[in-house]
C-alpha cells in the first residue's frame, strides 16, 4: 500500500483523513498541521503530543519525507537561490529574498514549463511535470529549516518560479490554502501571490476557489507583439484576457496585479505605455514594471533605466499605481525569468 503524503492535504481534507481513515478525533488534524507547518518536523516521531499508537499508524500509512537543497547560491544583493532535486530526478528552484524586514520566497510549481515565453529561460526548457502540493509546500518548509532563525519568518510567498501555476491549478490552490490557514503559516491573502501568463478558464476558476492575489503577466499591449513573445496569446488573445480580468470579482480587485516585463525596443515605447494605461484602467488594478533580466537563451535587451522611468511616468501621470520591481539575484540567475537548471548544473 502506497503511503499517503500528508502535505497534499488541505486542512479540511486532512481532518477527513484523520477521522475517517485513522479513526481519530478532529483535533488530531490540527496538531498534525501545526507540527508540519509551524514546527517543520521531518518525522512522525517528533510529533510528541500525539499518542504512540497514532504515531505508529502515521509511520505505517503516511509520509512527510523532507526535501533538502541540493545546491545553494548566494547573490551579492542578499538573495539566495536554492535548487531541489525531486524523487524522480527533476530539479526545481526557489529564491529567498530578504528586504528591510520583509522576507519573500519565490516558489516553483512545475518542473520546466510548456508556455514558451520568449523572454523567459524556464520557457526554453520542456515541461517535465506538475509538482504535487507536497512538493510546493515542502520548498517553503525546507527554506524555513534552512534559514533557521536568521530571519523572523517568511512574510510573503510568490508562486512565480519555474512553471505556469494555473496549469497546475488544483495543487496550487491547495498549497495557497495551506500558506493562509490559521493553524499553518497564517499568511494574509495579500501576501500570497500567484502568477499566470493568461490562461483564461483557469483565471475564472482561480477567482472562485482562492483568496490569494493573482498577478497576470501581460507584457505587451497589442496581439501582434504579445503573440510573438507569448505563444499563449494565440489561444487567449488580449481582448479576451482583458475582458476576463474586467469581471474578476470586485471584492478582490485589490488582489489583482498586472505584470509587464519591459523588453528594450519591443514593448517599451510611449505608445505602449499609453495603451497599457487604458488596459490597466479597464481592469482596475496596479501595475508592476519588470525590466528584462538578460540570459543566454534569449536575444532581447533590457531597456535603459531612463526608458523605464519615462514609461512609469506616463502611467503615474494617468493616475495609475505603477511600480518598478527591483530585480534580485541576477548574478546567480535567480531573478524573474532566469530560473531553470542549465547544462552542467
Amino acid at each position: 500500500m502506497d503511503r499517503v503524503d500528508l502535505r497534499n492535504f488541505s486542512y479540511d481534507d486532512l481532518t477527513a483523513f484523520v477521522c475517517n481513515e485513522l479513526g481519530e478525533k478532529p483535533y488530531r488534524a490540527r496538531q498534525i498541521y501545526e507540527w508540519l507547518y509551524l514546527h517543520h518536523v521531518t518525522g512522525f516521531e517528533d510529533m510528541t503530543n500525539l499518542s504512540k499508537p497514532l504515531r505508529a499508524k502515521l509511520v505505517e500509512r503516511c509520509r512527510i519525507d523532507p526535501l533538502e537543497p541540493a545546491k545553494i547560491e548566494k547573490s551579492k544583493d542578499g538573495a539566495e537561490k536554492l535548487q531541489f532535486v525531486l524523487e524522480d530526478g527533476s530539479a526545481v528552484e526557489a529564491v529567498l529574498m530578504p528586504n528591510d524586514g520583509r522576507v519573500s520566497l519565490c516558489l516553483s510549481t512545475q518542473a520546466g514549463c510548456a508556455m514558451g515565453c520568449a523572454f523567459c529561460f524556464t520557457g526554453s526548457l520542456k515541461l517535465e511535470r506538475n509538482l504535487t502540493c507536497a512538493e510546493i509546500v515542502e520548498q517553503f518548509r525546507s527554506v524555513t529549516r534552512y534559514i533557521d532563525g536568521r530571519f523572523p519568518r517568511i512574510t510573503n510567498v510568490v508562486l512565480m518560479g519555474m512553471g505556469e501555476p494555473l496549469a497546475n491549478l488544483d495543487n496550487v490552490v491547495t498549497a495557497c490554502s495551506i500558506f493562509m490557514h490559521e493553524h499553518s503559516y497564517n499568511l494574509s491573502a495579500r501576501k500570497v501571490i500567484v502568477s499566470t501568463c493568461g490562461l483564461i478558464p483557469q483565471i475564472t476558476e482561480f477567482a472562485a476557489r482562492s483568496e490569494a492575489v493573482l498577478a497576470v503577466s501581460l507584457n505587451a499591449t497589442t496581439d501582434e507583439v504579445r503573440s510573438q513573445i507569448m505563444p499563449v496569446n494565440r489561444r487567449y488573445p488580449l481582448a479576451d484576457l482583458v475582458a476576463t480580468l474586467e469581471v474578476f470579482p470586485k471584492a478582490r480587485r485589490k488582489r489583482l496585479l498586472l505584470e509587464y516585463v519591459m523588453l528594450g525596443g519591443v514593448n517599451s515605447s510611449a505608445e505602449d505605455a499609453r495603451r497599457l494605461c487604458k488596459i490597466a484602467r479597464r481592469v482596475g488594478c496596479k501595475v508592476n514594471l519588470i525590466p528584462y533580466n538578460a540570459h543566454p537563451a534569449s536575444g532581447f535587451e533590457a531597456p535603459s533605466m531612463e526608458n523605464v522611468l519615462a514609461f512609469q511616468r506616463i502611467m503615474i501621470d494617468a493616475g495609475l499605481e505603477t511600480f518598478i520591481r527591483q530585480s534580485r539575484g541576477q548574478d546567480i540567475s535567480g531573478a524573474c525569468g532566469m530560473l531553470g537548471k542549465r547544462a552542467g548544473d
